[in-house]
Parts: structure tokens; C-alpha cells; sequence
């Protein structure tokens, strides 16, 4: 639930010192609300209160409030029909949604009738992003910086697909400047932006760093649900599993997701809670398979739960591809890979994981699946290079001692 969404709105002053404990989403909602009690006629108030409530979602990762931006909405359409900042909010809350070719469809009519706004560009990004079209992300980013060179919406999705395309330098260059530009009362954005430097220097093994990052963070968004699952990592990364514990505990009593469930019951497993794992698991699974049809769903993770540890190879395989007909990210292409490598579809699996690392991504556990994959189709000079490039990128990850037993198995190079 809106683990990688890109939507930063431009940052906005607060005048009321009396809304100083909301949040800048909630103070937008207030105001929004009050305009709408004072003007009840005015669609663009409801538009605002829709986009006030998309950005709450994030805030709080409580999908009820996209439930209730789209009935605002329609009253909006009621008062002026297909107006086109209604229009937009509707593509954003699709997005929050994870209704991506929904998403995408209505993005690319608004363009065509409005082909100078950059933030019908930025949902393009977003959803072309989701739905694996990375060529087609890269251009409509690069109209969203031609068109108003700096914008920080531009900046964040810049930097998420350098991320992707495997430039990790470039892709916090890029959000440090996005990040520069916002005013100290956005406190949100700058909170997001901050997880997100952390979750960088995470990827490549800077643990520390990522640490300091996640305590400014927090400061500034006290029981951040983003920072909260970023500072797990950290703890995990340095040992410390039962700190890691606690910090996912909180995080799914903040957002009680299924894939939220999935991380704390893997890390109770490695804290050797065995019986507590097992309860979560199955709490996992229930959660998990009442969403399977929905947009937004944790396909990926329920795919690597019947792989790794239900040990029920068929169901993996079922639902990753249920989840690959709907978007080919190279997260979702790893979790089919996985999947048919647990049901001995070895040749298979090296399609699908290649397809992804060849986007240009840098990511330790799919290069750990790579390799994983390449020893059963009898390569160990591709494994073993998979398996090095694995630690190289992050001696710490959730797989490196995974990835160092394999390595202690191959003969010598």
C-alpha cells in the first residue's frame, strides 16, 4: 500500500497557528471542509478536500480516505461535469488505489486535452512506472522538467526511475534538490523525502546513514509508517532483530496491511519467535487472499510467502501470475521469477529476472534470485557473479547470508 507512490504535492504555507498540531494533510482537509460549510456550490472546494484526503491516505496509509475522496468527487462532477482538476484528483486517488491501467487510460486522455500540464505528466510517470512501461516513464518525466525545469514533482519521480534504471547517486542528487525546495511547515514531504534518501543508502549498504536519516525523519513525523518499516531494515541490517520487531509491530498497529503482516512475521522468524511468526503468517495469508482481486493487494508478497515458507510451489506460481497479468515491474517480474523456480521451471525463471535486471535495477535480493536461479541451470560462473555482485551492492541484506553459503558451496573461480 502506497510503498513506492510519487505523488508530492507543492508544498503550501500554514496561516491558522491554531491547526499547528494537524497535519499539513489534515489542515488542508479542515480548510477545505470550511470552504465547502461556507460555499456549498463550489466544485473547486471539493476537488481541494479530494486531493487533501488522497494526501491523508498517505500520510496515515489508511486507504478509507481515497474511499471517501472519490464520493467528494462526485459531488465535484455534479457541479461542473469533467472539470478538469477533478479530472486529476480522480487519476491520483486511482493511483493511491493502485488501479494503474485505470490510471494510466484517463492520465493519457487529460494529456491529450491538456498537453502543458506537468502534472498529468507526473501520474504518467506514476503509472507507466507500476505498470513496468519504463521508457514510456522516463519521457513523460523529462516533459515534467522541460516543461518547468526544478519542479519538485518532477525531482521525486526523476529520482525514483534513476533509482530503478540502477543510478543510485543520481536518484538522491535528484531528491536532495526536490527535498531543498520545501518549506519547513511540510512536514510530511520532507518526512517522505527523508525515508526515501534512507532507503537509498539502505540499497547500497549504508546503514548508518540511513539510520540519521530516519531520525530526522521521525522528528519531523512522529510514527512515520514509512520510517518506521525503514528503520526495521536498519535494525535487522545491524542485528538487532528484536529492535526490528518492535518497530514492524508498530507500523502494522499504525497500518494493519497484509504485507505490512508479511514483514513482521518474517522478522519475528529470524528473531526466532517461532510461535508468534506462525500466528502472523496465517494472519498474513487470510488478510493477503481477501485482496487477491483488488488493485491494491500484496500478490507479490503472497507469492514469496507460499514459495519460502508455506512451501506450496502450485499457489505460488498462481498468484504471482495473477499479479503479472496486471503489471510487469521488475518487482513483480522478480516475484514471478521466484515463483517459477520453486516449481522447477528453471529456464523460465531466468527469462523473467533477467527482463527485470536488465531495466537496470540494483537490488541485492533479486540479484541473490538471479544467482539462485543460474546454479540450478548448471552456470556457476553467472551464479557466482550474481551471488558478488549481491554483497558488493549490500553486505547487510535480508539474503547475505543466504547469498555467502551458496558462494562457500561453488568451487573455487
Amino acid at each position: 500500500m502506497l510503498k513506492h507512490s510519487l505523488v508530492v504535492a507543492l508544498s503550501m504555507t500554514v496561516a491558522a497557528p491554531a491547526l499547528a498540531k494537524l497535519s499539513p494533510a489534515e489542515q488542508k482537509i479542515e480548510w477545505a471542509e470550511k470552504a465547502i460549510e461556507k460555499d456549498p456550490g463550489r466544485f473547486q472546494a471539493y476537488n481541494e478536500l479530494a486531493i487533501a484526503l488522497a494526501r491523508r491516505a498517505r500520510e496515515t496509509s489508511d486507504d478509507g480516505y481515497y474511499l471517501r475522496g472519490e464520493t467528494v468527487l462526485n459531488k465535484s462532477f455534479e457541479l461542473m461535469p469533467d472539470n478538469l482538476e477533478g479530472r486529476k484528483a480522480q487519476v491520483w486517488i486511482l493511483l493511491g488505489k493502485h488501479e494503474f491501467a485505470e490510471a494510466l487510460k484517463l492520465a493519457k486522455a487529460l494529456n491529450q486535452r491538456f498537453p502543458d500540464d506537468v502534472l498529468i505528466y507526473g501520474f504518467l510517470v506514476d503509472a507507466n512506472v507500476e505498470l513496468g512501461n519504463y521508457s514510456e516513464a522516463e519521457k513523460a518525466a523529462q516533459w515534467m522538467l522541460d516543461l518547468r525545469p526544478g519542479n519538485v514533482p518532477g525531482l521525486t519521480r526523476a529520482a525514483y526511475l534513476r533509482e530503478l534504471l540502477g543510478d543510485l547517486d543520481g536518484s538522491a542528487d535528484l531528491m536532495r534538490a526536490a527535498y531543498q525546495q520545501l518549506q519547513a511547515t511540510e512536514v510530511e514531504d520532507r518526512a517522505w523525502m527523508l525515508t526515501q534518501l534512507a532507503h537509498l543508502r539502505l540499497i547500497a549498504g549504508g546503514v548508518d546513514d540511513a539510520e540519521k536519516l530516519l531520525g530526522e525523519a521521525l522528528v519531523l513525523f512522529p510514527s512515520y509508517h514509512y520510517a518506521l518499516g525503514n528503520l526495521a531494515k536498519v535494525h535487522s541490517a545491524k542485528g538487532q532483530e528484536a529492535k526490528a520487531t518492535e518497530q514492524l509491530r508498530q507500523r502494522y498497529e499504525l497500518a494493519a496491511h497484509p504485507e505490512n503482516a508479511y514483514a513482521l512475521a518474517e522478522s519475528l522468524e529470524r528473531a526466532g519467535r517461532l510461535r508468534d511468526a506462525k500466528r502472523m503468517y496465517l494472519e498474513f495469508e487470510n488478510k493477503a487472499r481477501q485482496e487477491l482481486k483488488l488493485g491494491d493487494n500484496a500478490n507479490r508478497e503472497l507469492a514469496f510467502y507460499y514459495a519460502d515458507h508455506a512451501r506450496r510451489p502450485a499457489e505460488a506460481l498462481r498468484i504471482a501470475q495473477l499479479e503479472i497479468a496486471r503489471r510487469r515491474d521488475v518487482y513483480t517480474l522478480d516475484a514471478y521469477a521466484w515463483a517459477l523456480y520453486v516449481n522447477g521451471r528453471y529456464a523460465e525463471a531466468q527469462k523473467q529476472i533477467e527482463t527485470a535486471l536488465a531495466v537496470g535495477v540494483r537490488d541485492a535480493k533479486l540479484l541473490y534470485h538471479a544467482g539462485a536461479i543460474a546454479l540450478k541451470l548448471k552456470s556457476a560462473a553467472k551464479a557466482r557473479q550474481y551471488f558478488k555482485q549481491s554483497l558488493e551492492l549490500n553486505p547487510a541484506s535480508e539474503c547475505a547470508g543466504l547469498v555467502r553459503g551458496e558462494l562457500r558451496k561453488l568451487p573455487a573461480a
